[in-house]
């Protein structure tokens, strides 16, 4: 059982280390990478501040854009 829970962490690990990855080279949104992570948008950004990763504020892009108002409405 603690393989299996060291395995997910790991995973979740390497699924927040590649969210961080595609924010900081522009590939997502700040909004995609919130929902990615499971977290709200500003808890991403402490960790992407955390991470060392400046925050863009605002879409950068028609794709960023769309990105955020598909997040926005996910919302629940």
């Amino acid at each position: 059982m603690a393989s299996d829970r060291r395995t997910a962490d790991a995973e979740s690990s390497t699924e927040l280390a590649e969210t961080i990855g595609l924010y900081a080279l522009g590939e997502i949104s700040l909004g995609k990478a919130a929902e990615r992570a499971g977290v709200s948008r500003w808890e991403m950004r402490d960790v992407l501040r955390d991470a060392g990763v400046e925050v863009r504020l605002g879409p950068q892009s028609e794709a960023e854009l769309e990105d955020e108002i598909d997040a926005a409405l996910n919302l629940e």
